[in-house]
């Protein structure tokens, strides 16, 4: 039986590659997988994993998943599917014992759940009879060097151990890495000229998506926090009749961006593209799809503007596939550094410590820029990710508009050059009198509310952390529900103190209470986590007695987990626990939801 299955290995050297990722950075490894894999003469499909056909997977030989953890041990959106179906228990336990496996995990161990989907899923693997061939590579955001510190020699190990079961055909060695594969796509230029590929209007009902979103008018663009205040919070509000749209509070709103005209001028020009030029993408491998968020036929002003993300900071497979259209010595060799294993600090120090922008990167390497082939764009560059924002308002109060509370991103890095997100900055220079319309989809957030009217319910949001919470209190409010109660922080009650008149007026009607802490407008700085603690006794009589669901949003860096510790202060204080004790009723409350968090960094 064995020399019958490695007769058949030879015969079909096959990998699979799927990968679930929120940010770009898990499909970037898998892309990097398949590259890998195809120097090795494999047959290679790298996909999505939601995209892929998971009924497919018993008659996979080698599958090798990179998956990335998002929130608070949440699978990325495009895996969720795959993650309810293979944990379903009526699935046979030597359903994928014909399978090989291997799991690389993204993730970031300032979370409290690290890694944890690559972890389960590999677990999970197991149990299903698949068979690894090493354990799990679980990448840290944190480390110096970012996830290739653990990433790189894990693959060694894993192409080692890959070749010993599916050994190179006869007569074939490794394809040399100082050689460039052929691209995916080649682009076909047209003999005509073309403006931007303006897109159509949605076809059909039902509510929008990422492929067919609702152009939305920008009806209100508000800046909400003092002139002199260091930050610029907007209060953005979007017409959404006739979008098919519903939401309920605790859902988010995917908005993409697009790059400003100046950055499509310039970006052009250093690479010495026609913005007016029109081409018809065509893939080189018969397998491979066309991006679907591209027309066919497509402008090169609208690639450039609506889908090459020209402003994001380059990963190390950037400067790989760039070092190989070099026709100067000292850049080539300088690219070749910043892609080789031993070249990581540098490429951190020059790249990711400053946030040095892909455009910015171009301009250092001019020679090189002006001679990447265009049929490599799309592999050289990933593409613009749409960016999520809590939903401020509630359809009960607003049935044909929706709110976000939105930070400008605005920062200097040691280059002492300013840092502008690409969403926001965007967002910020639109006037409603513009008539731009803002291509937009609603996707169910992770914070779930009780549809029990009499549960009370405990917020905790600081700055724009507030937003899902205005929404929840603002539903309420329009059904006349009491019962909600907000921990609010901000710097200073003249400065950044969102929806102050609204949360005034609903506690005179009774229907919220609200504690508040500014942190700068006394000595001793006061953040929510104190007014936590000061409040333990009514907090305990709404969580132990009232069975009250409690909730944190906002900035993941440590005021989760300083509110977390509060909280289980007053199960000791109040619930007169033991420390394990109080940890345990936390882990209770989180299992039947009613502690929830969301966090971002």
């Amino acid at each position: 039986m064995e020399e019958d299955r490695q007769i058949s290995l030879m015969a079909e050297r096959r990998i699979l590659v799927l990968y679930g990722s929120q940010t770009g950075t898990a499909e970037d490894m898998a892309e990097r997988l398949g590259k890998e894999a195809r120097r090795r003469h494999f047959t290679c499909r790298v996909d999505a994993i939601d995209s892929h056909n998971i009924a497919n997977l018993v008659h996979e030989q080698l599958v090798i998943f990179v998956c990335a953890t998002t929130g608070q041990g949440d699978p990325p959106d495009n895996m969720k599917n795959f993650w309810r179906f293979v944990f379903r228990r009526n699935l046979p336990h030597n359903s994928l014992c014909q399978m090989d496996f291997a799991v690389l995990g993204l993730g970031d161990s300032s979370y409290p759940k690290f890694n944890f989907i690559a972890k389960k899923l590999h677990k999970r693997l197991l149990q299903l009879g698949a068979n690894p061939l090493q354990p799990p590579a679980l990448g840290d955001d944190q480390h110096d060097l970012g996830p290739d510190a653990v990433v790189d020699p894990w693959l060694t190990q894993l192409w080692d151990k890959v070749l010993s079961v599916y050994p190179l055909p006869p007569g074939l060695g490794l394809i040399s890495d100082l050689l460039v594969l052929p691209p995916k796509f080649s682009l076909h230029f047209l003999d005509k000229q073309g403006d931007p590929c303006n897109p159509t209007a949605r076809e059909g009902g039902g509510a929008p998506t990422e492929l067919q979103p609702h152009r939305a008018p920008l009806v209100t663009n508000r800046r909400v926090t003092a002139p002199e205040h260091f930050q610029d919070v907007r209060l953005i509000e979007f017409d959404i009749t006739g979008s098919d749209i519903q939401y309920a509070p605790g859902d988010v709103v995917m908005i993409q961006p697009r790059n400003s005209p100046r950055d499509v001028r310039e970006f052009c020009s250093v690479l010495r593209l026609d913005a007016n030029s029109v081409f018809v993408l065509e893939p080189r491998d018969a397998d491979t799809p066309v991006p679907p968020y591209l027309p066919q036929p497509c402008s090169v002003q609208h690639l450039v503007e609506r889908y090459l993300d020209i402003r994001c900071v380059p990963r190390r497979s950037f400067f790989q596939l760039l070092s190989y259209f070099s026709p100067d010595e000292q850049e080539r060799e300088k690219l070749q550094e910043f892609s080789s294993a031993a070249g990581q600090e540098e490429l951190y120090t020059y790249c990711n410590r400053p946030r040095r922008t892909t455009m910015e990167v171009l301009a250092d390497f001019p020679h090189t820029a002006s001679s990447v082939p265009a049929d490599y764009l799309l592999e050289l560059i990933p593409r613009i990710r749409p960016r999520s924002f809590s939903i401020a308002s509630a359809m009960q109060a607003h049935p044909k508009k929706l709110q976000i509370l939105m930070a400008v991103v605005e920062y200097k890095t040691r280059l002492r050059e300013v840092r502008r997100g690409l969403c926001s900055s965007w967002l910020a220079s639109i006037s409603p009198e513009d008539g731009e319309r803002i291509p937009l989809w609603v996707k169910k957030g992770s914070l779930k509310f009780p549809s029990d009217p009499d549960t009370p319910l405990v917020m905790v949001g600081p700055g724009t952390g507030v937003a899902p919470f205005h929404s929840a209190i603002q539903e309420r409010a329009a059904l006349g529900i009491p019962g909600c109660n907000l921990f609010f922080g901000c710097r200073g009650k003249s400065k950044d103190f969102y929806y102050q008149e609204e949360w005034e007026d609903l506690e005179k009607r009774r229907l919220l209470q609200i504690f508040t802490a500014f942190s700068r407008d006394q000595e001793d700085k006061v953040y929510v986590q104190h007014r936590i603690k000061e409040n333990s006794a009514y907090l305990w009589e709404l969580i132990g007695t009232r069975q009250a669901y409690f909730y944190i949003a906002g900035n993941a860096q440590s005021m989760p987990t300083q509110v977390t510790d509060a909280l289980k202060c007053v199960f000791q204080s109040e619930g007169h626990m033991s420390a394990p004790e109080a940890e345990q009723y936390l882990v209770m409350l989180e299992k039947c939801r009613r502690f929830q968090s969301e966090t971002w960094s």
